[in-house]
């Protein structure tokens, strides 16, 4: 028996990424809180070529931001942090709603790890990678 990804309306998808959110470690979870989440259906094909993101593979989540171990007293970001989810590429590697919800938590604390400035080793260390 074949299993078919998920496809979820946006309501569908945008509770079950509230349902995520609230189950993501207090110590990354309240960082959250001068960050915009916000789902899109697909990565567009410019930003997986600006990122060097190779041909047939795709984005899940993306930080959009000055990492805050690189930010300036004086000249503060000037648009709001923003971590990115993609909705598609997300429910094709997913079939059930709690598979959904899991690798969506990973990948919100994946970026946002990277708005902490943590790097991928740190975050394998921690089981994000």
């Amino acid at each position: 028996m074949t299993t078919k990804p998920l496809h979820l309306s946006e309501s569908q998808f945008d509770r079950i990424v509230h349902q995520a959110v609230a189950r993501i470690p207090s110590a990354f979870r309240r960082h959250l809180d001068n960050i915009v989440i916000s789902v899109q259906r697909r990565p567009d094909p410019e930003m997986l070529d600006e990122l060097g993101v190779p041909p047939g593979e795709t984005l899940f989540g993306l930080y959009w931001g000055v990492p805050l171990t690189e930010r300036s007293l004086i000249e503060p970001p000037l648009y709001p942090d923003t971590i990115y989810l993609f909705q598609e590429p997300l429910e094709q590697v997913c079939v059930t709603p709690e598979e959904l919800r899991e690798e969506i938590a990973i990948t919100v604390v994946h970026e946002l790890a990277h708005a902490l400035g943590m790097s991928d080793a740190e975050l394998d260390d921690l089981g994000y990678g």
